[in-house]
């Protein structure tokens, strides 16, 4: 792994970047048909961007650990087709805006082999890529494209926020039979948490109870969730109990778990880094609306980014982001 870890009864700490080239390292360990490709991901080239794969060409070699050219139309359309051929692809889109150059690949073709050949063929790839805004790069590298996959039938969207699931997400992701979309955050990914040792696949489209409330659901995922922990520390300071419901998968999503905690707190709030027009946020709001009308004790609240670009100047960018404040003016407008 890229930096060291530290290991404690059973538990190590490790950020979630570490998270994920462990996970890489376990699946290449296990199974001889995981390939990683992308652009840099080669040990010659530095290990990928963000230091993810180093180790993973000198271990297992140049013709499974493979740099690409700057082509995320070419990575995608030969991650299908090792696919197709019987390997699992990871194939690495270093930043989330750049997977527009493959949407053709991922939409047209990934998502719908397996429906337009009757089953016949299967497509196991997993798509990691890297997102969000907070460090100062802009409308062309920061954008939360999430919804348009989850719109997307024939893919799973997965969005972890914290180390142990980066690591047991994505070893799920890569035995998936079906295209997974890895989003990393870029708040999250270099955040230490504990994982355990023996970490193993966690299922998707489970949802996690980050914490317990009883006044208030507040729905999330990706880096989202440390801002909804940091809103229901201080909402507790003014007596408000604030239930975090962490989604990790996008689609499918948790739905059963969402129901359930926004039926014993009777109200919700769903917060995301997406944009709040026509944005994921909108989906879940409208189905604890639909399934628990009458049932509530206030409309259900949404956040998210404005109808805008990410912008460059960090004052800007705070501003853009929805912050604590935010969620907790949400919170106390269907409180009262």
């Amino acid at each position: 792994m890229s930096t060291q870890t530290m290991e404690t009864a059973g538990m190590v700490k490790m950020t979630g970047q570490q998270a994920v080239s462990a996970a890489l390292f376990q699946a290449m360990a296990e199974d001889s048909r995981v390939l990683v490709f992308g652009e840099d991901v080669a040990d010659r080239e530095g290990g990928g961007v963000m230091g993810t794969t180093k180790g993973l060409s000198a271990k297992f070699g140049d013709l499974r650990v493979r740099s690409t050219p700057i082509a995320e139309q070419s990575i995608m359309g030969a991650a299908i087709g090792a696919a197709m051929a019987g390997y699992k692809p990871v194939a690495e889109i270093m930043l989330m805006n750049f997977i527009t150059v493959a949407m053709d690949m991922v939409v047209n073709h990934a998502a719908k082999l397996r429906f337009m050949s009757g089953g016949q063929s299967q497509v196991p790839i997993v798509i990691r890529t890297l997102t969000g805004a907070g460090w100062q790069t802009a409308g062309q590298h920061s954008d939360h494209f999430e919804g348009w996959f989850a719109h997307t039938a024939g893919i799973k969207v997965v969005a972890p926020s914290a180390p142990a699931d980066y690591k047991g997400l994505l070893l799920s992701a890569i035995q998936d039979p079906d295209p997974v979309l890895f989003i990393e955050n870029s708040r999250t990914l270099f955040v230490p948490g504990e994982v355990a040792a023996d970490q193993g696949p966690i299922p998707l489209g489970k949802a996690k109870v980050v914490q317990d409330g009883r006044d208030v659901t507040l729905v999330t995922y990706s880096g989202m969730v440390q801002t909804c922990v940091a809103a229901a520390a201080e909402l507790a300071k003014e007596g408000i109990s604030a239930e975090v419901v962490d989604l990790r998968t996008l689609s499918p999503w948790d739905k059963d778990a969402v129901l359930a905690s926004a039926e014993k707190t009777g109200r919700a709030v769903v917060v995301t880094e997406a944009l709040r027009h026509f944005g994921p946020g909108a989906e879940i709001a409208a189905t604890i609306q639909e399934e628990l009308f009458g049932r509530l004790k206030a409309p259900v609240r949404r956040l998210g980014a404005p109808y805008c670009a990410v912008p460059f100047a960090k004052a800007l960018e705070d501003a853009y982001l929805v912050q604590p404040a935010d969620v907790m003016a949400a919170v106390k407008g269907i409180m009262r």
